[in-house]
């Protein structure tokens, strides 16, 4: 039998994101999130507004989503209730935030200098994807009273780092889900994926039918990237 009730939050279960952003002061943010899912190589955040990392990714037009798995869960929960704006709102007041300016040494993670973006990556996390924005748009526009809370930021990946021993034996360009085990949020806990239950009819088709034009995209970069290298060489 089901119920009709009205939960605060409808947050059911997404892989936690350690967004990487650049100050103005080209020292670094690293913000934990959960509200992103994957459209090809595209990535659709949803954030506060008025966030330093959302500042940051409107101001740079970059960002880096690092993927941390269930072994990067102390240092995932040491970032909670912390923000890198020094003028903390009231909202986050209310809720315990504080003000961090050094985001990577409370949280004890690395950073790692990107390829296509001035933004970090985080040593620690198996994944790590170097992006730009795309599009940006506002949520809940309708609403008076949520109107300029909350933006919907489309971001293209134009670099993709992962961590060898996640990755499919023989298969360069293919992530193992066997070995995969990203941290999930589900209402405001961490959790982990178990093994996989049964065989997936969807998982016969080839990961390569679902190749994004985006790909061949990064790919001009790169070579873009590397001749200008050369040249300066």
């Amino acid at each position: 039998m089901h119920i009709a009730c009205q939960p605060s939050i409808l947050y059911f279960g997404t892989p936690v994101v350690l967004i990487g952003t650049l100050n103005e002061d080209d020292t670094y943010n690293l913000a934990p999130m959960s509200s992103a899912f994957w459209l090809g190589w595209r990535c659709i955040l949803g954030l506060s507004a008025k966030s330093k990392t959302t500042q940051n990714i409107v101001r740079t037009g970059e960002c880096v989503l690092n993927l941390p798995s269930v072994r990067e869960v102390a240092a995932v929960n040491r970032l909670a209730r912390t923000t890198g704006s020094s003028s903390v709102p009231e909202s986050k007041v209310r809720k315990g935030y504080r003000y961090e300016p050094d985001k990577f040494a409370i949280s004890g993670l690395t950073p790692v200098g990107s390829e296509t973006v001035g933004a970090p990556r985080v040593q620690e996390c198996p994944v790590q994807l170097e992006a730009v924005v795309e599009a940006i748009h506002g949520i809940a526009e309708q609403n008076l009273l949520l109107r300029g809370n909350l933006v919907n930021i489309e971001v293209r990946v134009q670099r993709v780092h992962i961590e060898e021993r996640i990755m499919m034996e023989h298969e360069p360009n293919q992530i193992d889900p066997d070995k995969w085990r990203p941290l999930i949020m589900s209402f405001q806990q961490f959790y982990g994926l178990g093994s996989k239950l049964a065989h997936s009819t969807l998982g016969e088709i080839p990961e390569s039918l679902y190749r994004s034009p985006d790909v061949d995209h990064a790919n001009v970069q790169k070579e873009e990237t590397c001749d200008v290298l050369e040249f300066e060489i």
